[in-house]
């Protein structure tokens, strides 16, 4: 997991469009949403990229497992609610017309029956007709073990490069990170180990349904990822 490169994230993810993606988030919303209220449970919602393009149609919330991305949203957003928490199992006491889980976050859940777990605890947190949106990672077949990636920021204070050999343990993905990193205080050298989920279509859907979900998914979602939509039962 995130180990030392937290207060790197934002300048490695510059290029990532926030925007956009929240447009889409939103337009999914609009198209699948039974509920007239607007509060909205953000997972695993890291640095807090998509605050900006949230919190000004929705009543916006977000939690995340590690303490030093949060303390990062929390300063950059004094005003918003962050709560530290495992999607896994965590517990707020109080539920939500939507929750989100962007960013291929879930697949770091890593094994299918912690995906049920973090799937089933998300839409516990839904209100009746509330809406559920997940944005899967990649699927066994896709991910290509023994390809070289690499990352690089190029800005006035920070010169960083990321790099990679991708790996792959039955169907969990290995992300072994390798950073090189220039500041003015000197460089740094430092690694982090990420474990990722490999998950079928199937057995997302069977995720969804076990949790007592409607489910579909979208196959735009980031870049064709997909992301899946569901709808907890009504009470009445």
């Amino acid at each position: 997991m995130f180990t030392r490169s937290e207060r790197y994230y934002d300048a490695i993810y510059s290029g990532k469009d926030y925007a956009a993606e929240a447009a889409h988030l939103k337009k999914l919303i609009a198209e699948h949403k039974r509920l007239d209220g607007n509060s909205l449970l953000d997972v695993a919602c890291g640095t807090g990229g998509h605050v900006p393009y949230l919190s000004d149609d929705f009543a916006y919330e977000g939690l995340d497992l590690d303490p030093e991305m949060l303390a990062l949203s929390r300063k950059r957003f004094p005003d918003v609610i962050f709560h530290q928490g495992d999607m896994v199992d965590f517990t707020l006491g109080r539920q939500f017309d939507i929750v989100t889980c962007l960013f291929s976050s879930i697949a770091y859940t890593r094994t299918e029956e912690r995906l049920r777990q973090a799937v089933a605890n998300m839409a516990g947190h839904l209100r009746p007709d509330g809406l559920l949106l997940i944005g899967s990672f990649l699927t066994p077949q896709e991910w290509i073990p023994g390809h070289p990636h690499a990352m690089f920021v190029d800005q006035p204070e920070l010169k960083l490069a990321r790099m990679n050999v991708s790996g792959m343990e039955g169907n969990v993905a290995i992300l072994d990170f390798h950073y090189l990193v220039a500041t003015p205080e000197g460089i740094e050298y430092f690694t982090e180990h990420h474990e990722l989920g490999l998950f079928t279509p199937e057995q997302y859907l069977a995720a969804f349904t076990a949790a007592g979900l409607e489910v579909l998914r979208d196959s735009e979602w980031l870049g064709g990822r997909g992301m899946y939509i569901g709808v907890r039962g009504s009470a009445r």
